[in-house]
């Protein structure tokens, strides 16, 4: 039986696509990474052997097997090159409706009826995106998160018509290449993981906004109360155990007290408009004038190669 998945594309250099071609490649994937210029292209492929060296410093990754993947990944910007035989396509190019609209319209005419369409949005329908195909039935979200070499999750989403057939093969494909998946049977925004992250970061900033703690020390709450359990014992997982009874009393007492305004706190508002975009700017919440960036994805990059280590174990 022939193997769907032996050629697959990405289409996208940027922050994402190397080390979701990284990923694939270690499902036994030959994969093609499209980038409109020659320079985006390098750079693409620069991402991959900075994460294949990145795994193999942190002995997640034989040096060898290393190799081996790295040949399995090309780069063009030729968008029919990328795609053909490719029984997988994955977009991860910029979060706009259109633009991705406009891709996916692209794809449709160069790939085979059968090919796969995948789309990265974190935020964004598929039902929306796949809309101007003929076959929207092959078109799911598969939403990795960042660095998709190290952290596993990948968020499928089902759109309106999404086959299920489709899901179900993504699904085993990604466990294939040693990712977690996670099924949004229905198509709404932010899909999982990032509708319970901005749920999380809409009470935080509230905190903040209404003085009852500092930014530093609502991150250290998170990261020294809650966030050391989480990579083994889930929030729902944790009420079971505390016990449903506990967990509604507390609901009762505290969701009517929770922001719930549908729009973000005006602290966050009030930050844009001053031209404070965190590092991109120099400050945010936190002063990066005096905060290394690169020290701070250091210490991340390393904690997560610890639970990539406990998880392979298990």
């Amino acid at each position: 039986m022939t193997d769907r998945f032996a050629r697959a594309a990405v289409v996208g250099t940027g922050m994402m696509g190397p080390g979701i071609a990284v990923t694939m490649a270690r499902g036994g994937s030959q994969v093609s990474i499209y980038g409109r210029t020659e320079e985006s292209v390098a750079r693409g492929l620069a991402g991959v052997e900075a994460a294949l060296s990145f795994l193999v410093e942190n002995q997640l990754l034989p040096a060898g097997e290393a190799r081996v993947l790295r040949e399995r990944i090309q780069g063009t910007t030729d968008l029919a090159q990328a795609v053909d035989g490719a029984g997988l396509v994955q977009e991860s190019i910029a979060e706009n409706l259109e633009i991705k609209r406009d891709l996916f319209r692209r794809l449709e005419g160069l790939c085979s009826p059968d090919t796969l369409l995948c789309s990265n949005t974190s935020g964004l329908l598929i039902s929306q995106i796949a809309a101007v195909l003929v076959r929207p039935e092959r078109a799911a979200t598969m939403h990795y998160w960042n660095p998709p070499h190290l952290v596993p999750l990948v968020e499928i989403s089902q759109g309106e018509r999404t086959a299920a057939e489709m899901v179900e093969a993504l699904h085993a494909y990604l466990r294939r290449c040693g990712q977690v998946p996670v099924v949004a049977r229905k198509d709404i925004p932010g899909q999982i993981a990032n509708r319970l992250q901005h749920a999380l970061l809409r009470e935080a900033l509230y905190l903040v906004q209404e003085g009852v703690a500092s930014a530093s020390d609502v991150d250290l709450a998170l990261k020294m109360g809650p966030g050391r359990r989480w990579p083994v014992y889930g929030v729902i997982e944790h009420q079971d155990v505390v016990g449903l009874d506990l967990a509604l009393s507390v609901q009762r007492s505290l969701c009517p007290d929770l922001y719930s305004v549908p729009a973000p706190p005006s602290v966050l508002e009030d930050k844009v408009a001053q031209g404070e975009l965190g590092v991109k700017t120099g400050r945010g919440f936190y002063d990066w004038s005096q905060r290394d960036v690169g020290a701070v994805k250091a210490r991340r990059d390393a904690l997560l190669c610890v639970l990539a280590r406990e998880w392979k174990e298990e």
